[in-house]
């Protein structure tokens, strides 16, 4: 990758420390098959990289329950419709908002089931909340309801604030939202991706949290494509970088976070 001098040396400074950085991808708000979501599974496959796709049940195609055969993908729950329920004036919210807590734990379990009966063992029973965004209550409900864990946003505070309930969170968006969804940038992405590994690495985030990569492929221009293409085959490439799957992160007792300097 031309111009990624900060995040080779970032990875150098992993490799000389005689340590490995964990590696994960999701890819946010699938539900059907489509050109742009082949397009993500053709460079999964290119880099042997496994990618979890957070699928919208209540808007689950046949046709994407075909991709259950493909042994790099992993299936996550992204909320139930990607439906705003916020109080007037509130931020965008499913995984809570203006609404009774049942019918929110009944809906999510109601799009817990379809995606267990369609995928199968592909599906991991993990939260993806529309937004990054699930309320204190509900997160709190989710280990009774079956699921192992939760997926948002940023470094993580602790490992499994609810016992058995894992945090495992993306750390680098290749989009950013503000105005409408675009493409962040080389120059910012490099950038951020070796702060972020830096974080982890020197104590300033959980060191034990693996680094996530976040995708939307139905957001993806050519530009974030490439940008996709040569970041996936850089950490391919790297001796510091394993690569590891939704199944593995989420499965076992979570590791409490470690002491930050």
């Amino acid at each position: 990758m031309r111009d990624a001098t900060d995040l080779l040396t970032e990875l150098d400074a992993w490799r000389e420390a005689s340590r490995t950085v964990d590696v994960w991808w999701r890819d946010d708000d699938a539900a059907e098959a489509s050109p742009a979501l082949d397009a993500l599974v053709a460079a999964a496959h290119r880099h042997e990289a496994p990618l979890a796709l957070a699928v919208i049940p209540a808007a689950l195609s046949p046709r994407l329950v075909a991709c259950r055969d493909d042994p790099l993908l992993f299936v996550l729950q992204h909320g139930y419709a990607h439906t705003n329920h916020a109080a007037p004036g509130g931020r965008a919210v499913e995984c809570g908002g203006d609404r009774p807590l049942r019918a929110v734990l009944d809906e999510l379990g109601t799009g817990r089931d379809r995606l267990a009966a369609a995928f199968g063992d592909r599906f991991v029973p993990v939260m993806v909340p529309p937004w990054n965004r699930i309320e204190p209550a509900v997160a709190k409900a989710l280990p009774d309801l079956g699921y192992a864990g939760i997926s948002v946003f940023g470094p993580r505070e602790t490992a499994s604030p609810q016992a058995a309930c894992r945090h495992v969170n993306a750390h680098l968006d290749l989009l950013t939202w503000k105005g409408g969804a675009r493409f962040a940038g080389r120059d910012k992405l490099i950038r951020l991706a070796a702060e972020r590994l830096a974080d982890l690495r020197l104590g300033r985030s959980d060191p034990q949290e693996p680094f996530g990569i976040l995708t939307h492929h139905l957001d993806h221009d050519a530009e974030t494509g490439a940008f996709l293409e040569e970041l996936l085959a850089l950490f391919a490439a790297h001796p510091a970088v394993r690569w590891r799957d939704a199944a593995s992160l989420f499965a076992g007792p979570a590791v409490p976070a470690a002491g930050r300097r």
